[in-house]
């Protein structure tokens, strides 16, 4: 019923005005670059079609001249602009052009988008549910008993939450074992992997991880950032070892657990070496959040670079990448960057610090899916502290950090091409 009132809302205000076409720019002309892309996804609901014009004035839409669009980017902030058929036509055309690296992407459908999260999780948490909300993105919440009931199977999105996928609770436990949060997850953990039938966290997590990958290999899109890229890898690659000490699962861990990782289970990395010391604030050498202090970033100098891709032979990373600057402020996390010494060879860097050899944001592809791990906790905070509150994204309308989140969400509704070879 609400989908035919919708409709029947798109049907009845569809009148066309003096242009064709509404241009939502995605350039330094955009008011509000994050909830430009909450109207793109809310007019796919409705099944307006959408050009995506990669590279294109940083990434712009193209979206029919319809009345309600224009009040609705009136009501959230947006800028826009109108333009006639004749205008349209001549920018497809342009963009067209074998010599420019630029592309129309159509769009045609809303991803159904869920979040792998749990349900007490406090407001310091997780960029993506803020930015979804903000960009009034509508999502669904799953954790480990949904995905025990299959219920991923309903969704064609999934982004993981910071969540620590080895069964090690974050590695908090030097410094927050004896707070309340702290030993509330660990309860409510511990319960539900004895509802679920299985004898530690760390094999639920596991079960969770592998019915994950399916979903990917299935045709599903992954997006992770911070510990829930490297903590998830690791799972993977750690399947039927113990890697959790005694205060995490009640037993001794595995002596050569390292040694013993098969990382061809994994999707990103290979050959890091696992820290096993339950005092230590780290998973393994993938990460560089202990090292990286060594060279001294700032918050001033802490930056990264968006590769350039070829949109009419490249979409995919193309799509992914698009923003009004190639250069993305820094920010910490616990999983803070990638080393790239441990990046698989056939795993697409798109975003690095090429002086500190750390990747930020990568992308693969796994079966019929694909899956990107973007490093950090929050793009407009520098150095997110545990219990600190959540960012206000009014204040950061045209986050280029947060737009990278935001292409993860839009890019599974392109039309599919054929790949050329």
């Amino acid at each position: 019923m609400k989908k035919i009132l919708f409709l029947f809302f798109f049907f009845f205000f569809a009148i066309k005005s003096f242009g064709s076409y509404l241009l939502i720019p995605m350039d330094d002309a955009q008011k509000n670059h994050l909830k430009a892309y909450g109207l793109a996804y809310w007019a796919l609901k409705g099944e307006l079609e959408i050009h995506w014009l990669l590279n294109y004035r940083g990434g712009s839409f193209m979206i029919p001249n319809v009345k309600a669009v224009a009040n609705e980017c009136v009501i959230r902030g947006i800028s826009y602009e109108t333009v006639s058929d004749a205008q349209g036509n001549s920018i497809l055309a342009d963009i067209a052009n074998p010599e420019v690296n630029q592309d129309a992407v159509k769009l045609e459908k809303a991803p159904r988008i869920a979040v792998y999260s749990p349900k007490g999780k406090q407001p310091w948490d997780d960029a993506v549910t803020l930015v979804l909300k903000y960009a009034e993105i509508p999502y669904d919440v799953l954790y480990d008993e949904e995905i025990f009931l299959e219920k991923l199977k309903d969704y064609d999105w999934l982004h993981l939450h910071h969540e620590d996928f080895t069964g090690q609770y974050g590695k908090f436990y030097s410094g927050f074992r004896n707070a309340a949060w702290y030993q509330a997850e660990v309860k409510e953990n511990e319960a539900m992997a004895k509802k679920l039938g299985f004898t530690k966290v760390s094999l639920m997590k596991l079960h969770t991880a592998k019915r994950i990958k399916d979903f990917v290999f299935n045709g599903g899109f992954l997006f992770a950032m911070c510990s829930a890229t490297d903590s998830y890898d690791i799972a993977l690659a750690a399947e039927g070892i113990d890697i959790c000490e005694s205060v995490f699962d009640h037993d001794p861990a595995d002596k050569n657990a390292t040694a013993m990782l098969d990382f061809s289970k994994g999707f990103a990395f290979e050959d890091y070496k696992l820290s096993m010391n339950p005092m230590e604030y780290e998973y393994s050498t993938i990460d560089t959040y202990g090292t990286r202090n060594q060279y001294g970033p700032t918050e001033k100098t802490d930056i990264f670079t968006l590769f350039e891709f070829s949109a009419k032979w490249d979409p995919v990373p193309t799509m992914l990448c698009q923003n009004h600057t190639s250069t993305i402020k820094g920010f910490w996390g616990q999983t803070a960057a990638f080393d790239k010494k441990y990046i698989k060879k056939n795993v697409l860097i798109m975003g690095e610090t090429k002086a500190y050899g750390e990747a930020r944001y990568i992308h693969g592809d796994f079966g019929k899916g694909t899956w990107t791990f973007y490093s950090g906790h929050d793009p407009e905070d520098y150095q997110h502290r545990v219990e600190e509150p959540p960012t206000d994204l009014s204040l950061h309308p045209n986050s280029p950090g947060y737009r990278l989140i935001l292409n993860n969400i839009l890019f599974p509704a392109a039309k599919k091409k054929k790949q050329k070879t």
